[in-house]
């Protein structure tokens, strides 16, 4: 590969970084290449990207965002392939939980670099497939801010038959 090759790749994967803001970093070496093909099926049918790139390119691609990924040279080491999602930032972990329910082992989870946040390990997938979208939260949010207003509102519409019933009776009585 040539330097320009290799410039042109660092400036691509820099973009899909920037633009990406949940990266997974996995192992899948030692897979064979249909269960490699079976996996990339799966990414693909899921809307996640996943590419194969050497380790000293996704470095001087980390190197471009403004956020300290330091931390993360500890994942690349050995065969590191990225999984790129734009909008969820479990879906990738649970593609991976869901691969292995097949009976493989991997890819492994060697780190993930979720909204400047960096996870480093295999131990870190359960946490990771459990994050919540942000559109789950605002649902959440959203809810949690309606029950109150909505207890209100049936309070004070079964109050005001209450309190009309009993009105009612006592003029009735009056009478």
């Amino acid at each position: 590969m040539t330097r320009e090759e290799k410039e042109i790749i660092v400036r691509d994967l820099s973009e899909k970084l920037a633009n990406n803001s949940f990266v997974y970093i996995t192992d899948a070496s030692d897979l064979t290449v249909a269960t490699i093909n079976k996996f990339r099926r799966l990414c693909f049918d899921r809307g996640i990207e996943y590419k194969v790139y050497k380790n000293t390119l996704i470095r001087k691609a980390l190197d471009t965002l403004d956020v300290d990924t330091s931390s993360l040279d500890v994942a690349l080491k050995g065969s590191s392939g990225l999984l790129f999602e734009a909008t969820t930032g479990n879906a990738p972990a649970k593609l991976l939980l869901d691969f292995r329910k097949g009976g493989n082992k991997k890819p492994l989870l060697k780190g993930a670099y979720i909204d400047s946040s960096i996870y480093i390990g295999e131990e870190q997938l359960d946490t990771l497939s459990k994050i919540k979208s942000k559109e789950e939260l605002i649902g959440e949010i959203i809810g949690l801010l309606q029950s109150p207003a909505k207890n209100v509102i049936s309070a004070l519409q079964s109050g005001g038959n209450v309190l009309a019933g009993v009105l009612k009776t006592l003029s009735e009585r009056e009478q």
